[in-house]
């Protein structure tokens, strides 16, 4: 009785989440006038009724689960990492400076250091909070919360000063090598990610469940004092806990090397062009033409132009990969004699 009342449980606290998230949706999408009715029925028949849809649906999931496992492994110990998504910035920017600089032939080598790259990051960032938990008994929330700010700071920094790209006209760091990314599946988005992502979750299921770190880790979770009491070493299996953790979020970020990655900064002034005239924005991974990507921001700063009394002109700077650079130019700005 007690093993269905469990299993029932588990199936409400999955289910709700999905079921209200689709009720707030609706009401917001209804609000702004629009149907949510159909607005669903696009939303599944595009993503999970067509194979290619499917497929990009799985790639996208792919740094979610690996993420959710980081953030799962903690909260099983009654930890809570709020540094996921800093340790996911961190290990993918110093996984894709290396692949844009290093030169070796072998491609499995290549993915294979990246991935070492990112990993080291994401355990380095976890280690601040992990010690801090474990010897000081600092709160390992305020600590990460605080760190993930830290990081975005320097990342921003290194982007825009020391690792920026020079020949791109945005701010940006250099493509990664054609060597280092993963293949595309057909016409989807889907890589040999998305299968690495399936065996690390089997992995983890069998560490968690099999394996004396899982069985610890579900005891400090429910009773540390107890724990230690029976001579586990709490403070050490915070910090392997942190550290499996750190790492998982880092290396969900690989999930990137599939197309022309860089890192970026969304929208930023051009530093050779007069202020307040000039910004460059960069739209990654965008599978339209040319022509509509300049259509689509038209439309954005319509509404702008009404307002400010001003006109704009958009065209298309370059194109790498995926990633294209498109400069938005202010035309005829108010007070120009003033900037002249």
């Amino acid at each position: 009785m007690k093993k269905k009342d469990s299993i029932i449980k588990g199936i409400v606290n999955s289910v709700l989440p999905v079921i209200l998230a689709f009720a707030f949706g609706a009401i917001i999408i209804a609000a702004i006038g629009e149907s949510p009715l159909e607005t669903y029925v696009v939303l599944i028949r595009k993503s999970l009724l067509t194979e290619k849809g499917f497929m990009n649906t799985l790639h996208y999931a792919s740094p979610l689960i690996l993420t959710g496992l980081a953030i799962a492994i903690t909260f099983k110990a009654n930890l809570y990492n709020m540094g996921v998504e800093g340790q996911m910035l961190l290990g993918g920017f110093f996984a894709g400076i290396t692949g844009a600089y290093l030169n070796i032939s072998n491609p499995f080598i290549s993915k294979l250091i990246c991935f070492l790259v990112a990993i080291v990051c994401g355990m380095l960032f976890a280690l601040i909070p992990a010690i801090l938990k474990a010897k000081c008994n600092v709160n390992e929330m305020v600590v990460t919360l605080m760190l993930n700010y830290a990081v975005s700071k320097t990342l921003e920094f290194l982007t825009t000063g020391v690792f920026k790209d020079k020949s791109a006209g945005y701010v940006a760091t250099p493509t990664i090598k054609e060597d280092v990314m993963f293949k595309r599946f057909g016409a989807s988005r889907m890589t040999m990610f998305f299968v690495i992502a399936m065996i690390i979750l089997v992995i983890m299921y069998f560490v968690m469940k099999k394996s004396k770190l899982g069985y610890e880790i579900t005891a400090i979770g429910k009773n540390p004092e107890f724990a230690e009491a029976t001579g586990m070493n709490v403070g050490k299996k915070i910090i392997i806990m942190m550290l499996i953790s750190g790492a998982l979020s880092a290396f969900s970020i690989a999930w990137k090397q599939n197309s022309a990655f860089r890192s970026g900064i969304p929208s930023s002034v051009n530093p050779h062009a007069p202020a307040f005239f000039k910004a460059s924005i960069s739209v990654s991974s965008c599978p339209f033409r040319l022509q509509e990507i300049e259509a689509a921001w038209k439309i954005r700063i319509s509404s702008l132009e009404a307002r400010a009394r001003v006109s704009f002109r958009v065209s298309v700077l370059s194109t790498v990969g995926d990633v294209f650079a498109i400069q938005i130019t202010v035309v005829n700005p108010p007070f120009a004699d003033a900037f002249a």
